[in-house]
């Protein structure tokens, strides 16, 4: 490594060292926190009932056929 590389990697280690993000505690009580999950799980299983379910199947279900009969129409031709 010349130097100009040499100065370059020193230049990005210590801004990188500069953006580090230190976590704070989690400073509310057990009883906010499991109410806290059990507000967020009430949102997902409301979204998740009918459209979110289907949306995957309909991608992977529904899109392998419809490729499937245009390319046995291709080979035909």
């Amino acid at each position: 490594m010349d130097k100009h590389e040499a100065k370059r990697h020193k230049r990005q280690v210590a801004r990188a060292k500069e953006k580090v993000k230190l976590s704070e505690p989690d400073l509310r009580t057990p009883e906010q926190i499991k109410a806290a999950r059990e507000a967020s799980r009430a949102g997902w299983s409301q979204g998740a009932d009918s459209s979110t379910s289907s949306s995957p199947q309909s991608f992977r279900g529904g899109g392998g056929k419809a490729p499937g009969t245009g390319s046995a129409a291709k080979t035909d031709v």
